[in-house]
């Protein structure tokens, strides 16, 4: 049986707070890439599991939400995968541009699989 949620949180290139709910035996870290004025990308950890391997199986179903204030952003994605195969899922968003920007920006999330058994 898969076990309920654990909460953590991150902090991003800008400076921005993330708060993460996560399923503790699937995932192992959030990756967050922004694009930089320069026209290249900044990639770094915004979170990674502190378990170092898995307690149980996960479920059938995962569950991830990131959810930050600061940046109008709070997503959850719901996966189905019951046959344990899913290595890797990544979200774009549209965030507000950051202070004094107009307009606004795409963020990607990186959700990486991969704890390994006990």
């Amino acid at each position: 049986m898969a076990r309920h949620n654990r909460q953590g949180e991150g902090t991003d290139q800008r400076g921005f707070l993330y708060e993460l709910s996560y399923q503790p035996d699937w995932l192992r870290r959030v990756k967050v890439t922004r694009n930089l004025a320069s026209g290249r990308q900044s990639t770094m950890t915004l979170f990674r599991n502190p378990q170092n391997c898995r307690e149980r199986e996960p479920g059938p179903r995962v569950r991830t939400r990131i959810f930050c204030p600061e940046q109008e952003l709070d997503v959850e994605v719901t996966v189905s995968d019951s046959c344990r195969q899913v290595r890797q899922l990544r979200v774009t968003c549209s965030v507000p541009s950051p202070a004094g920007g107009r307009g606004r920006e795409e963020v990607t999330f990186t959700l990486e699989n991969g704890l390994p058994d006990p």
